[in-house]
């Protein structure tokens, strides 16, 4: 599942901090002038709990409203609280700011000022914000795959809640109670869905829906519809998408309507996407991707931001849109590759494999190859799934412990022999599993290897093939020039001789006239050929000439008017395999702009880079344009010989042309 809905109670347990009777109206939140007026009168109240609690508590209302303020009035609570000296408020203060730094994806700084929340609440002796502060601490784990201290926390809040004191605790009341434990075992139900253990993830979000059903409210509703959403996931891992999505869709009406965080409407909408593009309904699915979208950047979530831009660069990629794809999976990159959550990150690496594998970036994929292999050594599931079962283990050996102390030295032995057997066991399975990782690891590697020498071979087999026809059209140059090409002149001077020592009629001289005029015409007609087989200027004069007197006589002939610039070439050396390589990759995108666009003008820029080493070449017209899906099934060489060649050169080629708007190539080139 792409979002668990974890995210949908994060802030669970935040009104436990909240003193004012109500939260403030959304008009003063969006009115600059009215919030500058009460943030005022707030600084202007006695210096006293109050004062602090009025300055966290609108902190904390400003949190998806302005971030900044929010921050600077949470750090400003928190200095006033810690020279009161009271730690239940510095607790509190503490845990918002946690809050805060979680909303915005920051684990560690998030977890620094849980962990002291978490000692203050404890000195406080108020076991309902220990338990609220244990909770969200659990969150965060869950959120970096650190499962295993994820269920720890869950189980320390478990144990608060359920401590027999905790109704002593001022403003505690049963309904409030009952709230944070269904809460609380719809996160359970999430971590057990990760791990794969559907029949405890039900298990938990059906104590957590039975609970929510003895209340009525819109409270009540709203918090149904955040079960609900944990019950899809759960649906979702089963396989049974259909059903899932008909569960978030149900429910998705309230959560929009409801008091919750926008950032649970934004991951249900992000759910929705993943699974209409399962079930082949990607218009549908690119809507809901784009609500994500949308949504996430208006309360700042990085995380949705993310998930979002992921899910459209995969439809991207199903629709053939490669390289729209690539844009959408570049703005993930940054925060995928950051990652702490090993699973998320494994999934990233997968796909950018695959994109740059269709882009034809077989370098780059090669690499994200790589990562996704180390990244998914790392994720020991079933370890971690043995790690939960003993923790669970663990609380309920606690509850029972009372009554097991009569009958622990009778089972002993027995005991100790079933754990004997059940560590050779699990050490069994361990030893199996990893010889299979490394017999599976050891098969990419050679699949890796030999995709490379298949590139290797295709390069070579092009290098060859492209030399092949260098020299063979340099042999057929100099055979027109210099054999044909001198015969055909010999015959002119042989006819202008004749034709002093003949006496001609005027008609008879004016048809050897077109004869010498036709053998002219043919003469020019040979050395043009011979010149665009391998023009002389290229091997007497260099690139940069060469390609200055190709566009001049393009432009002279009137079939388009070419204008040629260059950058740093006049001192570049280029090998001539190269430099021819390069003419007649100019050579073709020119003449595809004359016979193929109907372009009225065209442009060839070369710049050349010696800090860089690298050549950049430009061509572009201003002709009709065309559809560049349609070279995927095109018939002609051209193309391909051009595609053909920038990969010898083992270059980067750009192209972008839309109908109506002519055609623009842009190539890469490196010289070293």
């Amino acid at each position: 599942m792409g979002i668990k809905f974890i995210m949908m109670i994060l802030f669970c347990f935040c009104h436990i901090v909240h003193t004012q009777s109500q939260k403030l109206s959304d008009s003063l939140l969006w009115n600059k002038q009215a919030l500058t007026q009460k943030i005022e009168q707030i600084r202007n109240t006695p210096f006293d709990t109050v004062h602090v609690n009025q300055l966290k508590d609108l902190g904390y209302d400003l949190l998806e409203v302005d971030s900044s303020l929010s921050r600077q009035l949470l750090e400003e609570a928190l200095k006033k609280s810690l020279k009161l000296k009271e730690e239940y408020t510095i607790a509190n203060c503490y845990r918002l700011l946690g809050i805060w730094h979680n909303y915005f994806s920051e684990p560690d700084k998030s977890l620094y000022y849980y962990h002291l929340s978490m000692q203050y609440a404890k000195s406080s002796k108020n076991l309902y914000l220990y338990g609220g502060v244990c909770y969200n601490i659990g969150n965060v784990k869950y959120y970096t795959g650190q499962y295993d201290s994820c269920i720890y926390y869950y189980t320390k809040a478990q144990d608060a809640f359920n401590d027999q004191h905790i109704l002593a605790t001022p403003s505690v009341t049963e309904k409030l109670l009952d709230r944070k434990k269904s809460d609380l075992y719809s996160n359970f139900s999430a971590v057990f869905n990760s791990l794969g253990n559907l029949p405890k993830a039900e298990e938990y979000i059906d104590k957590a829906i039975a609970i929510n059903k003895k209340y009525d409210g819109p409270a009540a509703a709203d918090a149904l519809a955040y079960y609900m959403q944990q019950k899809a996931d759960n649906f979702h891992e089963q396989g049974l998408i259909e059903k899932a999505l008909r569960t978030r869709l149900t429910f998705l009406p309230q959560m929009e309507q409801g008091k919750g965080t926008r950032e649970s409407v934004q991951s249900c909408y992000q759910n929705i996407s993943e699974e209409l593009f399962l079930l082949g309904k990607i218009d549908s699915s690119a809507i809901f991707a784009h609500k994500s979208l949308q949504l996430a950047a208006k309360i700042n979530s990085v995380s949705g931001t993310a998930h979002a831009n992921k899910r459209l660069g995969l439809i991207a990629m199903h629709q053939q849109l490669y390289n729209e794809a690539r844009k959408y999976m570049e703005i993930t990159k940054p925060y995928y590759e950051k990652s702490e959550d090993l699973t998320e990150k494994r999934s990233f690496h997968e796909t950018m494999y695959q994109l740059n594998s269709k882009l034809g970036l077989y370098k780059e994929a090669m690499q994200y190859a790589e990562k996704f292999i180390s990244v998914n050594d790392s994720i020991m599931i079933g370890e971690k799934a043995k790690q939960f079962s003993e923790l669970e283990a663990k609380y309920e050996n606690q509850k029972k412990q009372s009554q097991i102390i009569l009958q622990q030295e009778q089972i002993k032995q027995k005991n100790t022999l079933n754990y004997i057997f059940l560590g050779s066991a699990i050490a069994l399975i361990i030893i199996s599993l990893l010889g299979y990782r490394n017999y599976r690891h050891k098969q990419k590697l050679q699949q890796v290897k030999i995709e490379e020498l298949e590139n290797e071979k295709q390069l070579t087999a092009t290098q060859s093939i492209l030399k092949g026809e260098e020299q063979e059209r340099t042999r057929l140059a100099k055979d027109l020039h210099d054999g044909l090409g001198g015969m055909l002149s010999g015959i002119k001077h042989s006819f202008q001789n004749m034709k002093e020592n003949l006496i001609l009629t005027p008609d008879n001289a004016q048809a050897f006239e077109r004869s010498i005029d036709m053998l002219d015409s043919s003469i020019r007609e040979m050395r043009r050929v011979a010149h665009n087989m391998m023009p002389e200027m290229l091997l007497k004069y260099g690139l940069n000439v060469a390609l200055k007197t190709f566009c001049s006589e393009i432009d002279r002939s009137g079939a388009v008017k070419t204008t040629y610039q260059s950058i740093g070439m006049q001192n570049m050396a280029i090998d001539q395999t190269t430099a021819v390589t390069i003419y007649r990759i100019i050579q073709e995108l020119v003449h595809n702009a004359i016979k193929h666009a109907n372009a009225q003008k065209v442009l060839v820029q070369v710049n050349a880079s010696q800090e860089d080493s690298m050549l950049s070449i430009t061509v572009e017209d201003n002709g009709k344009g065309f559809d560049t899906t349609l070279l995927q099934n095109a018939q002609g060489i051209g193309w391909g010989n051009i595609q053909n060649r920038v990969d010898f050169l083992k270059g980067k080629i750009d192209l972008n042309s839309e109908p109506d708007k002519g055609t623009s190539v842009l190539i890469e080139i490196p010289l070293s």
